[in-house]
């Protein structure tokens, strides 16, 4: 259902009945990892795949940046010019 090197590719399934009986399926809640890195400041124009092509040299695993920080939406990590985030080492 996810690609390989998708944040949720290992993440257990779970079947959730709501109202009218519908059933649908879902993934589990997550633990997020922790993590060790760099803190870095947001410039303009920075995006978290470029982040993760720089520190990994794969723009795909820009979701472990958005990990290592505590915003439930990931691009408003870079939404503010100045803001310290966290770039983990892997």
């Amino acid at each position: 259902m996810f690609l390989k090197n998708s944040r949720y590719a290992s993440v257990r399934q779970v079947s959730v009945t709501l109202s009218k009986k519908r059933q649908v399926t879902a993934i589990a809640l997550r633990r997020l990892p922790e993590t060790s890195g760099t803190s870095r400041v947001v410039k303009a124009d920075d995006r978290l795949d470029f982040y993760a092509q720089r520190t990994y040299r794969d723009a795909t695993r820009f979701w472990h940046v958005a990990d290592a920080n505590t915003e439930l939406e990931a691009n408003t990590l870079v939404a503010t010019i100045g803001r310290v985030i966290e770039v983990p080492e892997q």
